[in-house]
Parts: structure tokens; sequence; C-alpha cells
């Protein structure tokens, strides 16, 4: 028993040491740790590999305000393709853009990585597969295909605030292809190079006539689609606006105050029928 005793004092002389030395770490380790981290981090440039490539001009915009800024853009192309090509070949040059929109072809995506036309078929594809599946478009509309179709990336700016600006594939069918059939196919679309949203198209259908196009529903579906809201119909209609007697127009809200105008309409005969957000 005495042998025990003296054992367990000569432990308590050793633990009671360490206890103290635990408590003391437990109480002050936390704070010295901390200034050590400031003191390795304040006062000092910390430098750190990133890649925006474009995207320092971007940031997210709500539908609304795309489909703004692409309306305007479309609607004010005063540049021939030819010499935005030249302007844009080694990179977007926003200070020298003139105009408040401009629509500037771009050979790169939002993250500054050259691009394929092959990624913005595809990307096409799948919004034609969703439209189809609205009943937007006829289910007999063909898949495009990379050895008849053509795609270019553009860039629509707000030019005074850059940062407001929509990627977006332009579409067409290579008409310069010899007896290039045009039933049942898409001719021209714009498509969000996010999203994959189709903003505006012209297709060639089975549809035989203007009385067999539910344009009030078509134009429901799509803004449901790009979550627009409620479409309101468009007052005060110059019947000299399109260059077709068939067509009806929508209003839907955009930004500063201004709202954005949507047109549905068919062309007779050729049975081409068409949703625009452009004039």
């Amino acid at each position: 028993m005495k042998m025990m005793k003296k054992n367990w004092e000569k432990l308590s002389l050793f633990l009671i040491p360490l206890a103290a030395i635990i408590v003391g770490l437990a109480v002050w380790g936390p704070e010295a740790l901390a200034r050590y981290r400031d003191k390795s981090i304040l006062n000092q440039i910390q430098a750190q590999e990133t890649h925006t490539g474009t995207e320092g001009y971007r940031y997210s915009l709500g539908a609304n305000e795309k489909v703004y800024i692409l309306s305007k853009c479309l609607n004010n192309q005063i540049l021939p393709e030819s010499e935005q090509n030249a302007m844009t070949r080694n990179g977007l040059d926003y200070e020298n853009l003139t105009g408040i929109y401009a629509f500037v072809a771009n050979k790169k995506d939002a993250s500054g990585q050259d691009v394929e036309e092959s990624a913005g078929i595809q990307l096409a594809n799948r919004g034609l597969a969703e439209l189809k599946e609205r009943g937007i478009l006829p289910e007999g509309i063909q898949e495009m295909t990379e050895d008849s179709y053509s795609a270019v990336l553009y860039s629509a700016i707000d030019v005074p605030d850059p940062q407001n600006n929509v990627l977006v594939w332009k579409i067409s069918l290579d008409t310069s292809l010899q007896n290039a059939n045009k039933e049942n196919r898409l001719l021209d679309a714009y498509v969000d190079a996010d999203t994959g949203k189709i903003y505006e198209f012209y297709a060639r259908t089975g549809i035989s006539s203007w009385e067999a196009v539910d344009a009030d529903g078509m134009v429901a579906a799509w803004a449901e689609y790009m979550e627009l809201g409620e479409p309101q119909e468009y007052g005060n209609i110059n019947p000299l606006s399109e260059n077709t007697p068939y067509f009806r127009k929508y209003t839907f809200s955009g930004m500063e105050k201004e709202d954005v105008v949507a047109t549905v309409g068919y062309y007779e005969g050729i049975n081409e029928l068409y949703l625009k957000i452009s004039k």
C-alpha cells in the first residue's frame, strides 16, 4: 500500500504540470496562432492566377435584360460583317466601339477559350428539341447537321456599360449548297451561348396557312421557356411593319423602363414560320 501511494505521488508530480501546460495551450494557443498567421498575410502582396477571359465584361443578367440587350443590338447593326471580323480578329476592342449597342463577331466563349462551330450547332439542337417538346415548333423540323449549317459566335454589347453583354450563336442553313432542301428545316436562329435557349428563329414548316398558327399560344409557351413573364399584346401596329400580312406582335418588360417587342409571323406560300425580337 505504501508503495502504491508513493508511486501515485510521483505520478501526480508529473501530471499536474502537464495539465497546466494543456490548459495554457487551450487558452493562449489559438490567439498566438492567429497572430502568427496575420503576420504572414498582412502587409504582404498576394498573387493568385485567375482565368477570366472575356468574363470581365460579363455578369449574370436576367432573362428580360438579355432579350432587351440582344434586340437592341440586332436593331442597331451598322458595320458590315467583314469590318466586324477585322476589328475582332485579335479580340474584342470595346474602347473603339461606336454607338450605344454593338453586335460584334467573336471567336471565344465566356471563359476566353476558342470555340468550334460544332459546339454552337450542338447547343442549337438541344434548344430546338426543347422548342419542339413545348409545341413552339412542329415536331417535323429536322435536327441541324454540321455539313449543312454554319455557326458564328457574337457578343451583343451595351457599349456604355460593356459588362452588360450577351454571348449568342447565330445559326444559319448553308444556302450555298446546291439544291439545298429547306423543307422542315430551321433557316436562321439566335441561340444563347450559355443556356442554349433560342431567342429567335425562322423555319420552313408543314404548316399550310396562318389560320393554323396559334400565335398567342406559341408566344406564351416561348415566354415561359425564356422566363420572360406574361406577354402583352402590342397596340397600334403598323400593318406595313412586316413583309407579310400574317403576324402578331407582343411586348415584354425589358430594361430602363422600355419594353421588348416579339413578333410571331408567317410567310404564305413557302410555309415559313418565325418568332423574332428584332425589327
